[in-house]
């Protein structure tokens, strides 16, 4: 059987104009900066008009991703769908997808199937703009330091303490360390440097988590570029940088409002790494989805429980006050198959040894949305015609143990016709669940005390280890007054340990800290595990090799 390419389903679609979708939420066109016709920003201005709109928010999360893949955002797209066509107003707030990984090996971050948001191509391709400007905020701090020590260096900047680096949205593996200001006296100072991948700048997580451009730009001035001879942070406040850097960021921190395949009103807004930063889209853009929608608000945290949903609860909850209402956990048997061992060539055939093996990975995100957030959740399963009944079975026998039921997904191919069921679950949880929200941490626990919780708690890990160098930088970010912030923890996405190898759910382990960083725009604390990297590379085959464009502008190969 031919399937269609989620290319080709998006490009067959119709999408109404954007000024209906906006219509739908009574916007009028004075409210949208209008990019064609099927794209347009919001201001987030409007969040300032009263509202007696009280929508349900619903936190799409899943198991470690794997290579035979989970389906997070179709489903979050597929539900959203759903919940329309069951009568309830919803909305849907999703992360904008780098062009790294849409020209690597990860794909885009648009959907997939008949449960896409459209237009796919723009939205994968540039969309407004908006990486461009973060990366150009990025980038005049960078050119603002280096000029600094240039013209006198009135700050004592130490040019080998510089901890501010340059972007780009691209995987580019030359980039990561290079040398700079070589040349005449005139082409600066000759220093060590090296480029991150834009989705992972700093910038990108503060303008996140800013809730306007006030408080975009006091992100901005507290942001630490760099340490004096004498050891004191450097910000770009001290370098007058913010008020430029937030002058430029003016319009990308406009929601971006596009549509599903079914026509339902979509906000797309900004996209920081989850195993860097907390992996989440703005807290403008899901504030003005609740703002809008009448019933619902799906939303989605950047892979598995133990990355994406912990850092939308213990950092963009705490910050914003947002608290989800229910929580989707996606799974799929092929890829529990592969946690219990089965290579990705074999994970189609039923395996119900194997699939009991991987199960325990599932259960362990579904034990910490429920045990250690308090929060009631249900188990998607994206199914694929090589699922068997028994392996169904078992799957929701395993989930009904822990007292969560499961619920059949099949948006990729009937779009939200395909979640009904899932989406009548949601809707039971919302109103019947059990709620008892907690974080995982408490503010006033030292650095290295939330560490241990996320550790012991979310990972299942026996503690934490902190080399020597990791001690010391923690103890001084304390003493510098950045104790009470939130961590961000540094973790490959693949396993539930810092190791990428471990798969389904280990025990006897520990987690070990190698260093922190302080991310004072953005308002936590970065701890670093194992070999996590900041600008990653093409694969031997990257993915741009198949994208084209014809004489018409019609473009091919995405997908």
């Amino acid at each position: 059987m031919a399937f269609k390419s989620d290319i080709e389903i998006a490009q067959e679609a119709k999408p109404q104009d954007i000024r209906e979708i906006a219509a739908k939420l009574d916007l009028k066109e004075e409210d949208l900066d209008l990019y064609g016709k099927y794209k347009a920003k919001v201001d987030y201005n409007l969040l300032n008009v009263p509202t007696d709109k009280k929508p349900k928010l619903i936190l799409t999360t899943a198991i470690n991703p794997t290579p035979a893949g989970e389906g997070k955002t179709t489903t979050t797209i597929g539900v959203a769908d759903a919940l329309m066509k069951l009568g309830k107003n919803s909305l849907v707030a999703l992360r904008e997808p780098s062009l790294g990984p849409v020209f690597g090996v990860k794909g885009g971050a648009a959907g997939g199937g008949y449960a896409q948001v459209v237009p796919m191509e723009d939205i994968n391709l540039h969309f407004t703009g908006d990486f461009h400007a973060i990366g150009a905020a990025n980038n005049l701090l960078a050119a603002m330091i280096d000029n600094h020590i240039y013209q006198g260096n009135d700050l004592r900047i130490d040019p080998k303490r510089i901890t501010w680096r340059r972007c780009v949205d691209m995987n580019d593996r030359q980039l990561r360390n290079v040398v700079d200001g070589l040349g005449k006296k005139t082409d600066g100072v000759v220093r060590e440097d090296g480029f991150d991948i834009t989705v992972a700048s700093e910038i990108m997580a503060a303008f996140c988590l800013a809730s306007d451009i006030t408080d975009l730009k006091d992100r901005m001035g507290r942001i630490v570029a760099a340490y004096t001879y004498d050891d004191e942070p450097v910000t770009a406040g001290d370098l007058k940088a913010n008020g430029a850097m937030a002058a430029l960021l003016k319009d990308a921190l406009k929601p971006n409002l596009v549509q599903t395949l079914e026509g339902t009103p979509s906000f797309i807004h900004g996209g920081p790494f989850a195993n860097i930063a907390h992996g989440c889209n703005s807290v403008i853009a899901t504030k003005m989805a609740m703002h809008f929608a009448e019933d619902f608000v799906v939303t989605e945290g950047g892979f598995g429980a133990d990355l994406g949903a912990e850092k939308f609860i213990d950092i963009k909850c705490r910050m914003s006050g947002l608290v989800p209402d229910a929580v989707i956990i996606v799974a799929t048997i092929k890829a529990l198959k592969y946690n219990g061992g089965v290579p990705k060539d074999q994970v189609t055939e039923e395996n119900l040894e194997a699939l009991e093996k991987g199960l325990p990975n599932l259960l362990k995100h579904v034990e910490n949305v429920t045990k250690v957030f308090g929060l009631p959740a249900v188990v998607a399963v994206n199914r694929f015609h090589t699922d068997t009944d028994a392996e169904l079975k078992l799957v929701e026998d395993k989930c009904n143990e822990l007292g969560v039921n499961m619920a059949i997904s099949e948006v990729w191919g009937k779009g939200g016709e395909g979640g009904v069921d899932l989406a009548k679950e949601v809707i039971r949880l919302c109103e019947e669940g059990e709620k008892d929200f907690r974080f995982a941490y408490d503010d006033d626990m030292s650095l290295k005390e939330k560490v241990e919780a996320i550790a012991t708690k979310v990972y299942g890990a026996d503690g934490a280890d902190f080399t020597a160098e990791a001690e010391a930088e923690l103890a001084r970010l304390e003493k510098l007054g950045f104790g009470k912030l939130p961590v961000c923890m540094a973790k490959t996405q693949y396993s539930l340990t810092d190791d990428p190898t471990q798969l389904g759910r280990p025990t006897g382990f520990r987690i070990t800290v190698r260093n922190a960083v302080i991310s004072a725009g953005a308002g936590f604390v970065v701890c670093l595990t194992g070999a996590i990297m900041k600008m990653p590379g093409l694969p031997k085959v990257p993915s741009a090799e198949k994208i084209s464009v014809d004489e018409t502008g019609v473009i091919s190969g995405l997908f």
